[in-house]
């Protein structure tokens, strides 16, 4: 079958297969694809506009017993070299946050062991009392780590998270969806079941979560395709997801060798994800790993959000990603590509849109 007659389906509304995907995945027409991509995009994106939202990573703890081989963060439980954040510290990050006009934390640590659930709730309220701001935090890893500390069900934990303060969950540690590659490269994050089985939950008791996929761990072609299949499947099943972002493994600083992906397989793997996940509205480009240039080019390959500003972010960065992007930048890149660059909050609600030649008079550059 010819990647033309692939694409012409998808143009006519058919959805894709896995076995449509394998296809495009074994193909390097890499620049029809994008163009299909785009078209998708504006299907669901008509007005020329690329949001992104004014965010910081928190990252509160790097003690963790999941021992990902691909992570250069975690340290092990009690390690001299791990932290846990003090409860000040944190605050004093989110205030620096909505200094900047920031609206989003994306807190997230390793699987500790040694922090009580009452941790997290007392945390959220602790936040919620002293700021307005929203919480997109906690991945499934670290979910399921509560659910082993306290005793109580998936369902239980993220029902007191959200009452606590939670507002929706980053899809963070899908890595890739097939229990092979997830054995190998780590055997006690879980198996792909369970992370669709946390996104579903969290959908549940009233939250969105984000959908994330990780390319680079010698996955093959089926296994890429099966991943975009079971997470298609969760949002018909129950629109769980707003967002779609994937990027690529970073090999320095870990226990897992490995090439890094170049961009054009980048690309090729954004643009096949975009068109085979029709039910899912906003694609995110993945500045942090690739660069600001890719970033940018990502908007011709089916994203049409830039991300997050991310004023802090440490681990991809302890993996050799070191790219860094103020909030004057994203907006030059934005425009470059042709985009009017727009604000959002985490539901992907408009809140600023910037005329042309505006900028932003605060402006924070975190450096490592």
């Amino acid at each position: 079958m010819s990647i033309d007659d692939i694409l012409s389906r998808a143009r006519s509304g058919e959805r894709l297969s896995v076995e449509d995907a394998i296809r495009l995945y074994e193909s390097d027409e890499v620049e029809k694809m994008g163009e299909v991509a785009n078209e998708m995009m504006q299907k669901f994106h008509p007005e020329p506009e690329t949001t992104f939202v004014i965010g910081r990573n928190i990252n509160y703890t790097n003690f963790c017993d999941t021992y990902c081989r691909f992570c250069a963060f975690y340290r092990p439980p009690n390690s001299k070299e791990g932290y846990t954040l003090d409860d000040d510290v944190i605050f004093q990050k989110i205030q620096e946050t909505l200094d900047v006009n920031g609206t989003e934390i994306l807190m997230q640590g390793g699987t500790n062991p040694n922090l009580p659930f009452s941790y997290y709730t007392n945390l959220l309220k602790e936040i919620k009392k002293r700021f307005n701001i929203t919480m997109h935090s906690f991945s499934p890893a670290e979910i399921y780590k509560m659910v082993d500390v306290s005793g109580l069900t998936l369902e239980e934990v993220l029902r007191e998270l959200h009452a606590a303060g939670l507002d929706s969950v980053p899809g963070g540690g899908a890595e890739i969806l097939d229990n092979r590659t997830r054995r190998r490269i780590s055997r006690l994050k879980g198996t792909w079941e369970e992370w669709i089985e946390c996104m579903k939950t969290v959908k549940k008791v009233g939250m969105h979560g984000t959908a994330t996929m990780v390319i680079g761990f010698g996955e093959t072609f089926e296994e890429r395709a099966l991943h975009l299949k079971r997470v298609r499947d969760a949002q018909d099943e129950t629109d769980c997801f707003l967002a779609f972002i994937s990027w690529t493994f970073q090999p320095d600083n870990t226990n897992m060798k490995g090439e890094k992906v170049t961009p054009r397989e980048y690309l090729k793997n954004l643009a096949i994800s975009r068109i085979f996940l029709d039910n899912i509205p906003n694609f995110q480009s993945s500045w942090v790993t690739m660069g600001p240039e890719v970033g940018k080019q990502s908007l011709s390959y089916g994203c049409n959000d830039f991300g997050s500003t991310m004023i802090e972010e440490n681990v991809v960065s302890a993996a050799g990603a070191t790219h860094k992007v103020d909030t004057n930048l994203i907006l030059r890149l934005i425009r470059e590509a042709g985009k009017i660059p727009v604000q959002r909050n985490t539901k992907y609600h408009h809140l600023h849109v910037f005329e042309e030649g505006e900028s932003v008079e605060k402006d924070f550059i975190m450096q490592n």
